[in-house]
């Protein structure tokens, strides 16, 4: 098994394969700490409304317009019909479909679950301004929701090229009872 130190080196090795780096790499990355606590909170209400579409898998997700404040992008777990359809690629999705393959440095995606290895990938691949999440990988293991214990900073970490900050926690409490008190099938 691969330590997260190991997997870190790893991944920043395979960033750099034939030179070529994210096209947001020379975006200056997001101040998410110059957004008050509230701005947060409420956009974190949002991927908590989305989220209540699948009380099995409760991950939603929104983009919002970093200096707007405007939803750009939603999306909420949708691995019944496609296992690779976690509410943050649906929210990608929803973004490319609504604004194209552009502009990604202006959002931050907000998340109630910390985002796996799969969905972070494509977050730094994206280029997305910042990540804003609830719940942690570890809490999602403690409700019973298998997880790939990389967390989405060691996947940012292994991309030189990507400055997205990432912030935990925002309404844990809230997301926490989410996933704990989540329908089980």
């Amino acid at each position: 098994m691969l330590s997260r130190r190991t997997f870190a080196s790893l991944m920043g090795a395979a960033a750099n394969v034939g030179g070529a780096a994210a096209s947001s790499a020379s975006a200056p990355a997001l101040n998410l700490d110059a957004l008050p606590l509230a701005a947060h909170e409420t956009a974190m209400r949002l991927a908590i409304a989305a989220a209540k579409a699948n009380p099995f898998y409760p991950f939603g997700a929104v983009i919002i317009g970093a200096v707007d404040r405007t939803v750009l992008a939603q999306g909420v777990n949708n691995t019944k019909t496609n296992p690779a359809r976690h509410g943050e690629i649906v929210a990608i999705n929803d973004y490319v479909a609504r604004h194209g393959n552009q502009g990604w440095a202006d959002g931050i995606l907000y998340t109630t679950g910390e985002p796996c290895p799969m969905c972070m990938g494509a977050i730094v691949w994206a280029g997305i301004g910042g990540i804003v999440y609830g719940s942690s990988i570890t809490t999602l293991t403690e409700a019973g929701i298998a997880q790939i214990m990389i967390g989405a900073s060691a996947v940012r970490d292994a991309a030189p090229f990507c400055r997205g900050r990432i912030i935990g926690g925002i309404l844990r409490a809230e997301t926490d009872t989410l996933f704990r008190n989540r329908q089980r099938g």
